[in-house]
């Protein structure tokens, strides 16, 4: 575990080394307000929630996280140093836990500095606190999902266009796949079951549940489940360039 943090705090340093971390965060915050008060209507609802905060979240990571993920993988081929990265005295699995980890802490930084949106609701009203902590939690659990998916993809390839591009279609396979419109369509020819369990793989349909303030444990183990699953494979692709 030790290696491991020391590997967390080198990633999770190198985001502020150059501009990039700071323009991700800036574009991320202004995002999220022009979404929060102007489209999506803060004030005109007269309701005290962040409702309009969390209901584009799906969209903006589906943007934003493989811009932060693209280079996880993809930058360490280019430069050679995945050679040297995987001659140190750390295993395969805390690399890339490391690395997730890092991406990760660097997110939830960008996510935590919207507290201003959540102290306005609360002088203007009466909100649920319980209600939008649970929607922070379920938007944490949301990017460490898309933050698995990026880390993969970025894995596969050296180039960061390439990965970003892949991880974006990813990621908007998994927003749309609980949609009517999706769903209609493998319903003119796919049995039931096989329609349940393409719907059930939509990341919206989970974070909006959590974001009701409805903690159902389904929705958890998806999203654990979920990383686990890309974090394997992202150790799969790795252990794959190692072997040529």
């Amino acid at each position: 575990m030790s290696r491991m943090g020391t590997l967390f705090r080198r990633e999770f340093r190198g985001y502020f080394a150059t501009p990039v971390a700071y323009v991700f965060i800036v574009i991320f915050l202004f995002l999220t307000g022009i979404f929060t008060f102007y489209v999506g209507g803060f004030y005109e609802r007269g309701q005290a929630d962040l409702e309009p905060f969390f209901r584009y979240h799906p969209w903006l990571y589906m943007l934003l996280i493989p811009a932060i993920s693209m280079r996880l993988w993809s930058e360490e081929r280019k430069s050679g140093t995945l050679e040297l990265l995987m001659t140190l005295p750390v295993s395969l699995f805390e690399a890339v836990l490391g690395k997730f980890l890092a991406a990760w802490a660097f997110t939830a930084i960008a996510l935590v500095l919207t507290f201003p949106i959540w102290i306005t609701v609360n002088y203007l009203g009466d909100p649920d606190n319980t209600v939008i902590a649970a929607g922070y939690l379920g938007s944490m659990l949301m990017a460490g999902g898309f933050l698995a998916i990026g880390a993969c993809i970025s894995a596969l390839t050296k180039n960061q266009v390439i990965a970003f591009v892949i991880s974006f279609v990813i990621c908007f396979a998994f927003n749309l796949s609980g949609f009517p419109l999706v769903l209609d369509f493998f319903r003119g020819w796919a049995p039931q079951a096989v329609v349940d369990v393409i719907g059930s793989f939509s990341f919206l349909t989970h974070f909006t549940s959590i974001q009701r303030g409805v903690i159902d444990l389904r929705d958890l183990i998806f999203f654990a489940t979920l990383i686990a699953f890309w974090l394997y494979a992202n150790m799969l692709a790795i252990d794959a360039k190692k072997s040529r």
